[in-house]
């Protein structure tokens, strides 16, 4: 079979075959770029493997390219890198591996186009493109990847269980291709990533949660979960998640399975966006659960506290995974901890004070917490989830006249702590504390507006309470 190469790869590839031609070098294009071409999807990222050396190649391309790009050397891999338009090409020489037991570093040694196909991960990575003259455009498939490619199953090219004890991150990548193509993976692999599961603790932590954030981004995220679990894999790599799955029965009453119940909000999220750290606290919302599971005999099963502590889990998480702790722990720790306060308004009369103190708290994240709200229906009662989704709107709108009446997204109260001390002339103390919460709580209460002179003179007043006296000649200037 003969690849369809589309003008904008034409000058690319004969450049690469004149250029290996002349060192005398064979070269194919493989793995990923070939799969993904196949199947009419996107891909930037273009492997070429040379009988020879690759870092010679890539300098030799390189060099008759305009402009000249920078070309980035790993010669510790034997690899080199360089950007031509909108393509990261990689170049490396054919090679053949052996593992040791302890280690998912192989040994390398040179090797054939046949020992490089060997090494690869699944038989849809294995294919190969030809850029040699004498064959150009052909199509090289040992493993019957054509073929599973159109029957859209995951298989290794080797026996699986030798391919996932060389390298078990391979079994995190075969859940996540399984996710993004929504491809099933063969009987016989999926037995084998079950079977070898405990050999993921040789990956580092950054590689699992690489293959993690993948498997987050796709478009249905629950297929890479269901299979992490079903494998064992979620136990070990995220335990805290795999500790949602199950359901207990009291006195004949049961709660909800809050391992699929995440599943369900993170797909109902994933259908209106795609922001990475808001699916996460889709998987993360409930995620204290587990530990604070009570059954009270009059009311059934409980889980006080658990946004709270949910929230405080975060960064254990975070840290765990190797997630960045910057804002993007805190966006989601807020989100988290938010996240029942929204539907706790549907249930009273909806006052401007409570609204104020969501906008406070909730800040320019607001929008994105009430997208987790909404996403948390998973009642199968259509006439629940429209009174739901009504409530929601009422605060939606609710929200909206607070925040244009108040302005107290992401406020800052117009008495700082500089100004009271000013006033009072007194040095950074509790009081001045006591003075600025004051000034907060009453102006998200309602009892004074959101105004300067207003928050000065309620200042005085709460002055006088604590016994201070403003200096002569202060007034609301």
């Amino acid at each position: 079979m003969i690849f369809n190469i589309k003008p904008h790869e034409r000058d690319i590839f004969a450049l690469i075959m004149q250029t290996a031609e002349k060192l005398g070098y064979p070269a194919y294009v493989v793995g990923g770029y070939v799969r993904d071409r196949l199947l009419n999807r996107p891909s930037k990222d273009m492997d070429i493997v040379c009988v020879g050396n690759g870092i010679r190649l890539a300098e030799n391309v390189a060099g008759q390219l305009r402009p000249i790009p920078r070309v980035t050397v790993y010669k510790r891999f034997g690899t080199a890198m360089l950007k031509h338009r909108d393509l990261e090409i990689e170049f490396v020489g054919a090679r053949r591996e052996s593992y040791r037991h302890d280690s998912r570093k192989p040994s390398v040694e040179e090797g054939s186009l046949e020992d490089d196909q060997n090494r690869r991960d699944f038989t849809i990575n294995a294919l190969a493109v030809s850029l040699n003259a004498q064959n150009f455009g052909e199509i090289i498939d040992p493993f019957n990847g054509l073929q599973h490619l159109e029957q859209k199953i995951i298989k290794t090219p080797m026996e699986p269980a030798r391919t996932f004890s060389d390298d078990p991150l391979r079994m995190m990548r075969a859940i996540r291709f399984s996710t993004q193509l929504n491809f099933k993976i063969t009987e016989d692999t999926l037995k084998s990533i079950t079977k070898n599961r405990n050999r993921i603790h040789i990956v580092s932590k950054e590689r699992i949660t690489t293959e993690l954030q993948k498997i987050i981004q796709a478009d249905h995220p629950s297929i890479g979960f269901k299979l992490l679990f079903s494998t064992g894999l979620l136990k070990l790599v995220f335990p805290e998640m795999a500790a949602l799955h199950g359901v207990e029965y009291k006195n004949g009453k049961g709660h909800k399975d809050n391992f699929y119940h995440t599943l369900e909000v993170l797909e109902n999220l994933c259908r209106k966006t795609n922001k990475l750290w808001l699916r996460w606290a889709a998987i993360l919302h409930d995620i204290a659960k587990p530990p604070t599971k009570r059954f009270e005999p009059n009311h059934g099963w409980t889980f006080h506290g658990h946004e709270a502590l949910g929230a405080a889990m975060v960064p254990r998480i975070f840290k765990r995974l190797r997630l960045p702790l910057d804002h993007k722990m805190k966006y989601v720790q807020k989100l988290v901890r938010l996240h029942l306060r929204p539907i706790s308004l549907t249930k009273e009369n909806i006052t401007d004070s409570a609204i104020r103190r969501l906008l406070f708290e909730a800040g320019d994240d607001i929008d994105d917490l009430m997208l987790l709200c909404e996403a948390d229906i998973t009642s199968k009662n259509p006439k629940k989830v429209k009174r739901y989704l009504e409530n929601y709107e009422l605060v939606r709108q609710k929200l909206k006249e607070v925040e244009e009446n108040d302005r107290i997204r992401n406020w800052e109260p117009p008495i700082s702590g500089e100004i009271i001390m000013e006033t009072f002339g007194i040095d950074p103390s509790r009081d001045v504390g006591i003075i600025k919460n004051a000034i907060r709580e009453a102006i998200l209460d309602g009892l004074i507006p959101n105004e300067y002179d207003a928050a000065f003179e309620f200042m005085l007043e709460k002055g006088k309470e604590l016994k201070l006296t403003a200096k002569a000649g202060s007034s609301n200037k």
